[in-house]
């Protein structure tokens, strides 16, 4: 009996002592090479110190990133705070413009007209005393900056109540005064005239969804992530993409839903599973197509309108892809893909090898200046004569386990984890979970300890 204990305990002991070890080993290594789950110091310290190596591979025109990191820095003598991104890579690769102003950059569009001027969608989580009652609240607005220059000014904001759900992930502009609002908040999409503060038009889920449907209502129903303008028949129209119904909905300005058009269903995750950011690609240049980051799917998709029906035309995945939440169809044919938990930016060629790759932490969205608004300058998959791609099914290891986990679960912790926990540091942190207390239960058992409840607290050995 005591041979036995004494192998289990080495046992445990020794699985204790090399897992923790993976996990220190991978923790330190990331330290010493600025690969930090916070993003990329790499790309600040460069930008800051004027250092101006190239950080990428050179690429035509600037590419801007915008993130929504899950990660936490601490300023000199004050509380941590949530770390985001907006970077700007020029097209020799090195860091063209920088900034973590805000909480969580979102949707980031270019300036027509300007070279390099962009538009973004920000959240700032307020204080209290800036909340009016509320423990917490979020200011949601749009600002624009000049990346050559740094000039800036605001443009729009509201303040909504809370912090997850409530923060505004896009705005589209629709006019020299108007913007087309998604307000995650509201379950809504709304018009504004900046220059009046008037709300011109509104579209509320409620008019045409049942709170039974897609999310907990009313928290998080439609996690409402996306809007664009678009036009349907000649007729100006909002695509929206109701990311808790697994769906994209049409609604024009003057009819209402236009439910013949709508892209998916609730609950059928075959074509849509959590999406976000879907471009429109209208007919004159291949569509009507729809190009969309198929999140929870792991994928990025497009769906082609053939005889008043979608039909899946094209998809991407690579063995590394963790939850896309963009997709931009660039001129030349190729696909600007935003990996939020791959923690990278690519650029695809038309047949689906990566051509280029920007390393930044938990990005949300990027757009290549020069090309259109997202994939306003691209053609649909069914135009270029697009052939799909997804991970070889032989692949080894990690890969087929992924394979086998349901999407959730992969997606959940790979956005729970730093991206420097790879499956090695992934399957060491899970000994070590199930080791460690094991190794504790073990010795506790073998000491016969007991608590007995009295004053003061006694320990008893039997």
């Amino acid at each position: 009996m005591a041979l036995r204990y004494r192998s289990v305990r080495s046992l445990l002991a020794v699985l204790v002592v090399l897992s923790g070890a993976v996990v220190i080993g991978g923790y330190v290594h990331a330290e010493r090479t600025n690969d930090r789950v916070t993003g990329d110091p790499s790309i600040e310290q460069a930008f800051r110190s004027g250092d101006r190596s190239p950080v990428v591979a050179p690429r035509p025109n600037v590419t801007v990133v915008a993130t929504d990191s899950n990660a936490f820095v601490a300023d000199d003598n004050a509380a941590p705070r949530a770390q985001a991104e907006l970077v700007a890579f020029a097209p020799d690769g090195r860091v063209y413009y920088y900034e973590n102003r805000h909480t969580r950059y979102w949707d980031v569009d270019p300036v027509s007209g300007t070279d390099a001027t962009v538009e973004f969608v920000y959240a700032d989580h307020l204080e209290a005393s800036e909340c009016g009652g509320e423990s917490v609240c979020t200011r949601n607005g749009v600002e624009r900056v000049n990346l050559t220059t740094g000039e800036r000014s605001g443009v729009f904001s509201r303040i909504t109540p809370g912090k997850h759900s409530t923060r505004w992930h896009d705005v589209d502009r629709i006019g020299d005064d108007r913007l087309l609002v998604a307000d995650i908040d509201g379950d809504r999409v709304f018009v504004v005239n900046v220059t009046s503060g008037l709300t011109e038009w509104e579209w509320d889920a409620q008019s045409d969804f049942g709170v039974a449907s897609g999310g907990p209502f009313p928290d998080d129903w439609t996690h409402l992530n996306d809007v664009e303008h678009v036009e349907i028949d000649g007729r100006g129209a909002a695509m929206i993409s109701l990311r808790n119904h697994d769906q994209v909905v049409f609604v024009g300005y003057e009819r209402g839903l236009l439910e013949e058009w709508t892209l998916g269903a609730d609950g059928d995750r075959d074509v849509l599973y959590e999406q976000h950011n879907p471009d429109y690609i209208p007919p004159e240049r291949g569509g009507p197509a729809v190009l969309v980051g198929d999140s929870e799917n792991g994928r990025v998709v497009e769906y082609q309108r053939v005889d008043g029906s979608w039909e899946r035309s094209w998809s991407w995945s690579d063995e590394r892809v963790q939850w896309p939440r963009d997709a931009d169809r660039l001129p030349n044919g190729h696909t600007l893909v935003t990996d939020s938990n791959g923690d990278r930016v690519v650029e695809i060629d038309r047949t689906g090898e990566i051509v280029w790759s920007a390393t930044v932490g938990f990005p949300y969205e990027s757009e290549r200046l020069g090309t259109g608004d997202e994939s306003s300058g691209g053609q649909s998959a069914a135009a270029l004569g697009l052939s799909s791609r997804s991970p070889d099914a032989d692949a080894a290891g990690w890969s087929r386990l992924e394979a086998a986990l349901p999407p959730k679960v992969v997606n959940g912790v790979a956005y729970l984890f730093p991206r420097w926990v790879g499956w090695i540091e992934g399957l060491a942190v899970l000994t070590l979970l199930v080791a460690l207390p094991t190794l504790l239960l073990v010795e506790y058992r073998r000491a016969g300890v007991t608590v007995g409840v009295r004053s003061p607290l006694r320990f008893d050995r039997k």
